[in-house]
């Protein structure tokens, strides 16, 4: 038994199951940005940390901004940002606040798709005009019922989704004697998912001809003013 190799595992069930999907989604995100868009990411605990890992990141995409929302992040508490995750109406005032626009794509995380704020999230930015993805598992769908007031789940509020091919409660290894499952795979998986989107879409904007708007190493000489450069052309977006 090997975590390593179990993500291995994942990852090529993951890769074979949502070639498809990606592809379609990558156009989708090239045609946006070639447009004037921008990606937004949102997710709740855990999953905000997907939603900052692709910002600002050397070697991504330049137009990409997580909505941060700190009740819902872990470094106010991790029972706090669950809490709150769970409470139906919490985001909307945050989300106003937010320049989300028709013609931008919003990526909403949620492994489990059942809890109230993700999917609030995905519902305020659909009435926005934006293009809404769902990155979630849909193993959750058999046997966990949604939290929404209106009953629904992520996957049944967004535009398209993505499929994380992730057990009910994460944990993916089990030892004989130990009740408890153990070892995490999301955040691997996940971070893997965007991260290949992304690079498709870096293909796709590529292939059309565009400049395509591609972070350097901080810590590469000469990065600063290439950098710079990238960041101005969008101000929509803090750096």
């Amino acid at each position: 038994m090997s975590y390593l190799n179990e993500v291995r595992k994942k990852m090529q069930e993951m890769e074979e199951k949502e070639q498809e999907r990606l592809n379609v989604l990558s156009q989708l995100i090239a045609d946006r940005l070639g447009s004037g868009g921008i990606i937004h990411l949102f997710g709740c605990g855990h999953s905000s940390l997907l939603a900052q890992d692709a910002y600002y990141r050397a070697g991504g995409l330049v137009p990409v901004r997580p909505i941060l929302i700190e009740p819902l992040m872990l470094h106010q508490g991790g029972q706090c940002s669950s809490a709150f995750e769970r409470k139906a109406g919490f985001v909307e005032s945050y989300l106003m606040k937010e320049d989300i626009r028709e013609g931008d794509v919003v990526i909403v995380i949620s492994i489990s798709g059942r809890n109230p704020a993700p999917i609030d999230a995905a519902l305020y930015c659909l009435q926005k005009g934006a293009d809404v993805i769902g990155v979630t598992s849909l193993d959750y769908a058999h046997t966990q019922t949604s939290r929404h007031p209106s009953g629904k789940r992520l996957e049944e509020v967004t535009d398209y989704v993505l499929d994380l091919p992730i057990p009910v409660g994460d944990a993916t290894l089990r030892l004989e004697g130990l009740e408890q499952a153990f070892s995490p795979m999301s955040t691997v998986l996940g971070s893997a998912l965007l991260q290949d989107l992304f690079s498709r879409t870096i293909k796709q904007l590529h292939q059309s001809g565009c400049e395509v708007p591609i972070f350097k190493s901080g810590n590469v000489d000469g990065s600063d003013e290439h950098n710079a450069k990238m960041a101005a052309a969008y101000k929509r977006i803090s750096f």
